[in-house]
């Protein structure tokens, strides 16, 4: 499912409104008919549409975040998915006032990058890698990575922001991101590390130096974004089975 087939950022139109749409063979943008809706309702979808034509060729992928209901942003990613981009943190603890990131990893475009605190982990490098995102994609990013990171950086992160543990409810997926990883047979290559043992990797390589434990943690916060890019596929097309898929 991608935009082309959504009405619900048009005013005045719900998920209602727009399954009598796609009941009526309205799929995408250029099925709609004035007369399929009241004038008003009709007017306010063709404004709707001719807007987010020249949003979608301009690459305004911020357009669609505030236009989106907050549960519905998983349409746009076949629109962004080049520019996407899959992140995730440690830190020293759960409290930004008290703790601090260690490590940020995102993977964007085929290529992960993993940033660390006192080497090349900075404010302008993150302000830099969320500008050149479409959106951002996390598991729980929404209630801790992002609020963390502006927490203890000078950051505005207003890029758009799928959390993934949401769209992961919606299909009947619980628990943390390990959990959910195992229920649907995603592997990872060191199953033994987890939060706690990622702090004290850290701690183990800031206290002495031991690059081994600096290797662990990196690669255990890699696997943690670029396996986001494998949920999201999966979740996004359990959601298009459940939304869409029996109008097409």
């Amino acid at each position: 499912m991608r935009l082309e087939n959504s009405f619900i950022p048009a005013r005045g139109v719900g998920e209602k409104t727009e399954r009598r749409l796609w009941q009526r063979g309205v799929t995408h943008w250029d099925d709609f008919e004035d007369d399929l809706l009241g004038p008003t309702t009709a007017e306010n979808v063709r404004e709707f549409i001719g807007e987010a034509r020249d949003r979608l060729d301009a690459g305004d992928a911020d357009f669609f975040g505030d236009a989106l209901p907050s549960g519905s942003l998983w349409r746009a990613y076949p629109n962004f998915a080049e520019d996407a981009c899959f992140f995730d943190i440690e830190t020293t603890g759960l409290d930004s006032s008290r703790h601090e990131v260690t490590t940020v990893s995102l993977h964007r475009g085929g290529d992960t990058r993993t940033y660390v605190q006192g080497e090349d982990l900075t404010c302008e490098a993150l302000r830099e890698e969320f500008a050149a995102s479409s959106m951002l994609v996390s598991f729980n990013g929404k209630r801790f990575d992002q609020p963390f990171l502006e927490d203890c950086y000078p950051l505005d992160v207003t890029t758009p922001h799928l959390d993934l543990m949401y769209l992961c409810k919606r299909v009947g997926l619980s628990g943390g991101l390990k959990s959910v990883e195992r229920d649907l047979g995603i592997d990872r290559a060191d199953d033994d590390v987890d939060g706690r043992e990622a702090v004290r990797l850290w701690q183990r390589y800031d206290r002495h130096e031991d690059d081994a434990a600096l290797e662990r943690l990196v690669r255990y916060n890699r696997e943690d974004a670029e396996n986001l890019k494998d949920l999201l596929e999966t979740v996004r097309g359990r959601l298009r089975a459940d939304v869409f898929e029996s109008y097409v």
